[in-house]
């Protein structure tokens, strides 16, 4: 298959509804039976020009190498990509302020997908990774996002990197370890930044070093510490909503 592969109902579904992207070709198993999503894929793919090639389930499978595809692949164009930097120019010419969460290293592309899923959720503007290591923008992360991917940026970038420009426009750096202050009394309105580290090591010391501030989930039940994705979900739960009350409590 030329280009992107978009593997699932939703994700399929998702691309055509956001157009962030050109779908070329969408192949549909024969044997699907009608439902809502079907027909909404039928629907936009015929208003857009899209043509339908329906195949055997087993060429689906052979297509999706194993994985989960419920019937429908598309092929696309791979998503825009952008920087750090340009990011930050685009949100702050919007008149909005930056939310962004950055987690390092990755290594289960489900995690991954579940993070952009609640980046979408609690209105978070990008999600940024390292370039080399851990989990990219993946079949099975495009689609265990149920589409997020189409709306919220996924920058691969070095972690410093992406910290310099951060640092550069204001926008406070929070960490996420153990020993750190509670969620729930730190302010987190206004520009932030959460970084998280990844699902064995947590946060490295040297990026520890770049926060202004390292919180913490308190827990019970004698839990240190949560799966990353739940975590992340978590502060961002609580950033939005702070930002919806006006108010840090």
């Amino acid at each position: 298959m030329e280009g992107d592969a978009i593997e699932g109902r939703n994700p399929v579904l998702e691309a055509l509804l956001r157009g962030r992207r050109k779908v070329r070709r969408i192949f549909l198993d024969n044997g699907a039976k009608p439902e809502p999503r079907i027909d909404q894929i039928l629907a936009l793919a015929s208003k857009a020009g899209v043509p339908i090639v329906r195949v055997e389930r087993q060429k689906l499978d052979r297509m999706a190498e194993g994985r989960v595809h419920n019937g429908v692949i598309a092929e696309g164009d791979p998503l825009p990509s952008t920087t750090t930097a340009a990011l930050i120019e685009e949100i702050y010419a919007s008149g909005r302020d930056p939310f962004l969460v950055l987690v390092d290293e990755i290594a289960y592309e489900h995690n991954l997908g579940a993070i952009m899923r609640s980046a979408l959720g609690f209105g978070a503007d990008g999600v940024i990774v390292p370039t080399r290591r851990g989990a990219g923008l993946s079949p099975v992360v495009q689609r265990v996002s149920m589409g997020a991917c189409e709306v919220v940026p996924l920058v691969r970038e070095g972690l410093y990197s992406a910290l310099k420009p951060i640092k550069r426009a204001a926008i406070r750096v929070i960490g996420a370890d153990m020993g750190g202050v509670p969620v729930s009394d730190l302010d987190l309105r206004g520009p932030v930044a959460f970084l998280l580290g990844g699902e064995g090591e947590g946060l490295s010391a040297e990026l520890r070093a770049r926060c202004d501030v390292v919180t913490s989930i308190p827990l019970l039940g004698g839990l240190e510490s949560l799966n990353v994705s739940v975590a992340a979900a978590v502060l961002m739960y609580e950033k939005r909503r702070q930002d919806s009350l006006g108010t840090s409590r």
